[in-house]
């Protein structure tokens, strides 16, 4: 069985799979296929794969050969034609952004896997790449935020006086917003959280946080652990205390998103007029639309009472060895579920599986891309049995 690793797009610096996990992608059966040149931007040469016993071969031999083609972004669409029929494509697709692609996809029979829709279950986490790689983007909005704050993180005592601590609000508690919590009380700052899900509440206090809770929040079990559209009700009372803490914050970052939609505006530009000179948004939900009524996706912004408004590009792919690392290891542990005795075991009754399966044999099998697409007769359709492959 050939695994085969493209080269992302100049703009990305990450690459799907690092020398450290080819060996273990030998052992359960693989050959691993490296394209030219797809470690680079990761700090990864060709010889680092050779050592760890890949091979390097062009695009065009890789998209010939491979059983399993992997990539962190959906390829281009010349390169994606050129798949063969009946092979798996795997990786982090956004695949209810991407609709039309997905569904030139599955016109080609070629069976799509997309980490970033699968199951938040505990069997699973290990391969959550949305998890791994908003591990990297919470931890980088924190140090972006120091770059651009006008004052100092911690509480200094000094000879000049006492500088008082920078106040930080953070605006979901999911991993981003977890790990920007914990950087930035490494720092030194004070942290308030806001949530719709009461379940975090505990999560955001172990890290020495103040969870701000608005009641009347809306809850489904469906959003396998996300956030879900809220009442308009619920979004007036909570505009009210963003309000009331963003006027006395300096920094403010945003990580909500909701799949398959355009993330929520919850920072409107009433809120950052109201905010002090010198203080700063990042918005983590920039490629999404933007948590800010002010963000624009990959610029910073400077308002007219001097607040930075910060659009990330890619937060992940600026730490790019160790986010490419992570990423490799969800990919290396979803494919330990999916390979057995060296060929592809492709059981769909498998819920981990059958989350990340976005086609197969011709048919859009994802809700929310079906969605997208305005809707499927091919929805609802019994999972086939298992198929080796």
């Amino acid at each position: 069985m050939n695994i085969g690793v493209l080269k992302e797009a100049k703009e990305e610096t990450r690459v799907a799979v690092t020398p450290d996990v080819v060996d273990a992608l030998k052992k359960i059966g693989a050959s691993v296929i490296i394209e030219k040149g797809a470690g680079e931007g990761s700090y990864f040469s060709d010889e680092d794969y050779k050592k760890a016993g890949a091979t390097i071969q062009s695009r065009a031999d890789i998209l010939k050969k491979s059983d399993l083609v992997v990539s962190i972004h959906l390829a281009d669409g010349a390169s994606l034609s050129k798949i063969k029929k009946g092979a798996f494509y795997l990786g982090m697709f956004q695949p209810a952004v991407n609709p039309q692609v997905i569904k030139k996809l599955a016109a080609q029979k070629v069976t799509v896997l997309s980490l970033d829709a699968i199951a938040r279950i505990t069997r699973a986490q290990s391969m959550d790449v949305l998890s791994s790689q908003a591990t990297v983007a919470g931890y980088k909005a924190v140090l972006i935020a120091s770059t651009h704050l006008t004052r100092f993180f911690p509480m200094l005592t000094t000879a000049a006086g006492t500088i008082t601590p920078a106040s930080v609000l953070i605006i979901g508690a999911g991993v981003a917003g977890l790990q920007a919590i914990a950087s930035s009380r490494r720092l030194g700052a004070v942290v308030d959280v806001f949530d719709t899900r009461p379940e975090v509440k505990e999560q955001v206090q172990s890290l020495g946080a103040k969870f701000v809770e608005v009641e009347g929040a809306t809850h489904s079990a469906a959003a396998g652990g996300y956030a879900v559209e809220q009442t308009e009700e619920y979004k007036k009372r909570q505009q009210e205390a963003i309000e009331k803490f963003a006027a006395k914050a300096d920094v403010i970052i945003t990580t909500a998103l909701i799949p398959g939609r355009k993330a929520p505006i919850i920072i409107t530009k009433k809120i950052v007029d109201k905010m002090k000179a010198g203080s700063v948004v990042v918005d983590l939900a920039s490629p999404n639309g933007g948590n800010c009524e002010y963000t624009q996706h990959g610029k910073v912004v400077l308002t007219k009472n001097g607040v930075s408004v910060v659009g990330h590009q890619n937060l992940a792919g600026s730490l790019p060895s160790d986010a490419s690392r992570m990423f490799a290891k969800n990919v290396l542990n979803y494919l330990k579920l999916l390979v057995k005795e060296k060929k592809i075991n492709f059981d769909l009754n498998d819920e981990v599986i059958a989350s990340t399966t976005i086609t197969h044999e011709g048919e859009i099998r994802h809700k929310l891309t079906l969605d997208a697409l305005g809707g499927s007769k091919q929805e609802g359709k019994k999972p086939a049995a298992k198929k080796k492959a």
